[in-house]
């Protein structure tokens, strides 16, 4: 097995695991001081799965405890986001600006998808600059799902391509590495029209852009998934014919 296919192994084992965007079933904000939650339409939280009255939940931005018959249940991170598996859900603490969400997901519904990508393209691995900020600069990003958020550029990546310069800016980071938002004039016929994302793999003054490890955010999988939207330098003026394509 190639890197690029181990690579593509791991990313469908992560859409089809538990914690995955496949089995996701709500998203509900939650006010400060203890809600009633569960499907019954008088809970102060009403969700579309599990029981009637699951319980009550508390909540801060990084803490959440849910009530139980009597029984105080934490919520625990494992790497991740804080999360409580009870009574056939998943339950899991997000927030956004400060503000706490509950996530939750059925383990009991099938966890199935089919991603399709375009053929490999040894092409469109791009090795661009990799060049720092003189100053990190405060820039507002729009989201699919909420309002916009506000995040801290420090790096760019710099290459050509067809006689045009191309300035990504990085404005996320997944697991130290920097994630850019792109979206191509493929979006809303053959990719997903909001965006894909790319994971660089800098060395020093370069950066390694995998174009064929383009992916489909979570938006693209579920409406309870909140995605960041590409900035007007991520809008790019050509196709790019590589990574994943829109669902089916």
């Amino acid at each position: 097995m190639t890197s690029f296919e181990a690579w593509q192994a791991e990313r469908l084992a992560a859409l089809v695991a538990e914690d995955g965007w496949l089995n996701l079933t709500d998203r509900v904000e939650i006010p400060s001081g203890p809600q009633k939650i569960g499907r019954a339409k008088d809970n102060d939280l009403v969700l579309s799965v599990g029981p009637h009255h699951l319980g009550v939940v508390t909540a801060t931005a990084k803490h959440a405890v849910l009530r139980v018959a009597d029984q105080d249940l934490a919520f625990t991170a494992q790497g991740g986001n804080p999360m409580l598996r009870v009574l056939g859900l998943l339950l899991e603490l997000h927030s956004v600006d400060d503000r706490p969400a509950l996530r939750v997901r059925d383990l009991g519904l099938p966890r199935n998808v089919a991603l399709t990508s375009y053929p490999y393209d040894p092409a469109w691995i791009i090795t661009a600059k990799w060049e720092t900020l003189a100053t990190p600069q405060a820039q507002l990003v729009d989201q699919k799902g909420a309002g916009a958020t506000q995040v801290t550029l420090t790096h760019r990546a710099h290459f050509r391509h067809a006689g045009q310069d191309v300035m990504l800016l990085a404005t996320h980071w997944k697991a130290g590495k920097p994630m850019f938002v792109i979206r191509d004039e493929t979006a809303g016929v053959e990719t997903y029209a909001a965006s894909r994302f790319l994971i660089g793999e800098p060395q020093g003054e370069t950066i390694t852009l995998d174009f064929n490890r383009a992916h489909n955010p979570p938006c693209a999988f579920t409406d309870f998934a909140i995605c960041p939207l590409p900035p007007r330098e991520n809008r790019l003026p050509f196709a790019i014919r590589a990574g994943e394509r829109k669902l089916g």
